[in-house]
Order: C-alpha cells, then structure tokens, then sequence
C-alpha cells in the first residue's frame, strides 16, 4: 500500500489503558495535507508532508525531506522531521510547545538479518545507534550456528549462540548509566508455519537493583505513568 501515516488522539490520557478508538484515530493516506478537528475538549490540528521523504534503510520512518506537526489547543505537542522548524516558524513563531515525554515506540521492518535504528532512552539524553543482527533464521543453518548480537553505538552489548536453541530471553544492558531490559523472541522464525514475526524489545527500567521490567510496569500502572520502550518487530521476506 506504500507509506501512510495514522495519528491517534485521547483527551483522557492513561497511559497504561490508551487504545485508540475509530473516532479519535486517522490513516492519511494522502502524502501531504492538513487536517483539523476536535476530540474530547481538545482542538486538534495536523500538518504532514512526506511526498519528497527519503526512504532508505530498513528503517520505516523517512530520513529527511519531511515534517509532521500536531497542534493541540494552541500548543506544539509534536514535531518530527528535518523540515518541521521551518513550517513551524510559518505557522506562528510565537506558537508555545507542549510539555511531552516519548514512552512507546514500535518500528516494523521486513527482510534481511540486520535491522538499525536510532531511540532514546530518557528526557534528555541522547540519541543511539541501535544494530541487530541475525545469523541463521531458519533457512538451512545449523542450529550451532545461529546467532543474535545487539550493539548499541557500535560495541556489543548482546551475544546470544545458538540462537535458534534460546530463541526466546532476555539481558539487561546498561544505557547511559541506566539498565535496560533487552527482550527478544525469535522462535517463529522457525516453528511457525508460515513464519511469523520476531520481536526485539528494550525497556528502560528506573534503577539499578530493581525489580524486573514487569514488575516496574505494575508499579507504573498505580502511579499513572510509562517508562520508555523500544519495539521492533521483525518479518521475514515471504
């Protein structure tokens, strides 16, 4: 169907429960336009222009040449892509900016054994180079062979042998001084018919010595909030 864009809207935020419902969530599948309503008390305005975007990678967002830009009673309460300051700057240049955290986010990619990306891991950290890759997918090799590694700005910090024996595990790593949880599960690749996807997943977690990601999660029901993760789902060429 080639690339579209969908945008989900709560006026009742809980970020543990949100699902977008059928009123408050858009698939534009035009490359460029606006678009203006309302949801709950909320006035809502997009603006988007990915027609001249530079897709490359196994990435599925656009590289350059695009912005997006989610305006909510008057405030910016979502900017992305390399053009976005200067539509902004046309809109009004006096235009506040919303208050906002990034807790979720989830790429899909298809084909290949190595999938690159950039997150991150904090407000107010920096960005980092993400690099999976895959030897071995259930295409003839030796289960001895099969293999996962995970670097994150280029130095290794996930080993798994004989991948296609733990398929399913996880490690925590350390992100700018902070554990994060390194989730992955790759048996469908081999004992599913037709193959399914593999998942990667890195969650953040808030302290050293904690607990695990699941049990921080419950914690962060109760008190109303998210810690960041990253998901990426992985499917093979058919």
């Amino acid at each position: 169907m080639g690339p579209m864009l969908s945008l989900g809207v709560d006026d009742e935020p809980k970020l543990h429960q949100w699902k977008p419902n059928a009123i408050a969530s858009h698939l534009l599948r035009k490359r460029k336009g606006t678009r203006s309503y309302v949801s709950g008390a909320s006035a809502v305005g997009l603006y988007w222009d990915y027609s001249a975007s530079n897709m490359t990678g196994s990435s599925p967002e656009p590289v350059s040449g695009f912005y997006v830009i989610v305006v909510v009673d008057a405030e910016l309460a979502l900017s992305l892509g390399d053009l976005s300051g200067e539509f902004v700057k046309r809109l009004d240049q006096k235009i506040p900016t919303a208050e906002s955290s990034l807790v979720s986010r989830r790429e899909q990619v298809l084909g290949g054994s190595v999938y690159s990306t950039r997150a991150r891991f904090g407000d107010g950290g920096r960005e980092h180079d993400i690099l999976i890759r895959c030897k071995g997918d259930g295409g003839g090799w030796d289960a001895s062979e099969s293999e996962l590694v995970v670097s994150v700005d280029k130095k290794r910090v996930v080993q798994v042998r004989r991948l296609q024996w733990n398929f399913r595990g996880n490690q925590t790593i350390f992100i700018d001084g902070a554990p994060v949880d390194m989730m992955w599960d790759v048996g469908s690749w081999w004992f599913s018919s037709p193959p399914g996807h593999a998942v990667f997943m890195f969650r953040r977690r808030s302290a050293l010595q904690s607990r695990l990601w699941l049990e921080e999660e419950m914690l962060h029901k109760e008190r109303g909030v998210s810690g960041f993760s990253l998901i990426i789902q992985a499917f093979k060429n058919p």
